[in-house]
């Protein structure tokens, strides 16, 4: 029976195992990977933070995947063997649930959670369901393309969400692993862009990836230098702070909207005068579907919205987690296993 490599995750531990390689079942392909982001979400399966599997139980981390598949079940018409595929943090919904009648397909509640409910991409192979697959066009450098699949579809669509006109004001809070990639989709979306964050020490990158303006929150308040920009149309909140995102909501403009995709534990506090004179809006937003991620793919090609990774080999996958976690990645990790067509 042939073998693979697996980085298991139990209770904050990483440990490389060898398991068996097994067939796809009805409905799901067998990817060969080729890259795998490393995700702050992936602290959800590594920790089992959500209580998704019983105590003892080990999970491949990795939801942002990139590779070919290699076998497909009974029943999978639209796929082939040899086609290159992601998936992304929602592994694919069920199509049945009242969400997904709704078209909700993003909040199934049946849907599979990809390093967390279900074995991830910190691995050699990876089996998923069809309804999650991304097609991956080739021209993408894999270990390029997998951040794009979770943090690039992420605030991708917090900025379509936001529904900003041409040539308004967008701010994008944080420049990290999210916030990187928001200021460049925004500038390729030809909007004006004012990038948020702390300090001095990323005013010079944030103007090379596509910022107009730089709004230094340890010196002057948010809020208050967006409104002398004449107030942002949308604003995409990327930190992991609820009280750095208070101050925010005061810097939208007439009808303006705070869009949320930094998970915090504490809480946003917004006055109900700063929501309703003026019409503000606060709403989250969480990834997107796979056709919607294939959009984002082929926008991100087409207009050079390239991630800022390190690379490193599989094996080492516990360095890079922790790498990650700290904060020291600059700005996404990405494992690669050496897999070629």
């Amino acid at each position: 029976m042939a073998t693979y490599r697996a980085i298991e995750a139990l209770d904050g531990a990483f440990t490389q195992v060898e398991r068996e390689l097994s067939a796809p079942g009805a409905g799901q392909v067998r990817i060969r990977v080729e890259a795998c982001g490393v995700c702050h979400s992936d602290v959800l399966g590594v920790h089992n933070l959500n209580g998704s599997r019983s105590a003892g139980t080990p999970v491949v981390p990795g939801h942002e995947v990139v590779g070919w598949i290699d076998e497909v079940g009974t029943g999978v018409e639209a796929w082939a063997i040899g086609q290159r595929v992601g998936v992304g943090f929602l592994a694919g919904h069920c199509g049945v649930c009242e969400n997904c009648r709704q078209g909700e397909f993003v909040y199934c509640t049946n849907q599979p959670v990809t390093g967390d409910t279900i074995d991830g991409g910190y691995a050699d192979y990876l089996t998923a369901p069809v309804s999650g697959l991304v097609a991956v066009p080739e021209e993408w450098d894999a270990a390029e393309a997998a951040p794009l699949l979770c943090a690039g579809i992420t605030v991708y669509n917090a900025l379509r969400k936001g529904a900003a006109r041409p040539g308004g004001l967008v701010a994008v809070q944080g420049i990290g692993g999210l916030g990187h990639l928001a200021i460049q989709y925004a500038a390729k979306l030809g909007l004006r862009v004012a990038a948020i964050a702390r300090g001095e020490d990323k005013r010079e990158l944030a103007l090379k990836l596509g910022a107009t303006d730089y709004i230094d929150s340890s010196v002057v308040d948010p809020g208050k230098a967006l409104q002398e920009l004449g107030g942002a149309q949308v604003i995409v909140a990327t930190a992991a702070s609820g009280a750095s995102m208070t101050p925010l909501v005061d810097g939208l403009g007439v009808r303006g909207k705070l869009v949320v995709v930094g998970a915090a534990a504490d809480p946003i506090e917004v006055t109900t005068g700063s929501l309703i004179f003026g019409g503000r809006s606060i709403e989250g937003s969480l990834t997107g579907t796979p056709s919607e991620n294939e959009e984002n793919l082929a926008f991100a090609l087409a207009h050079d919205v390239r991630p800022m990774v390190e690379r490193v080999p599989l094996e080492q996958a516990a360095g890079a987690y922790d790498r990650m976690m700290s904060g020291a990645a600059r700005f996404r990790m990405v494992l690669t296993t050496g897999a070629t067509r």
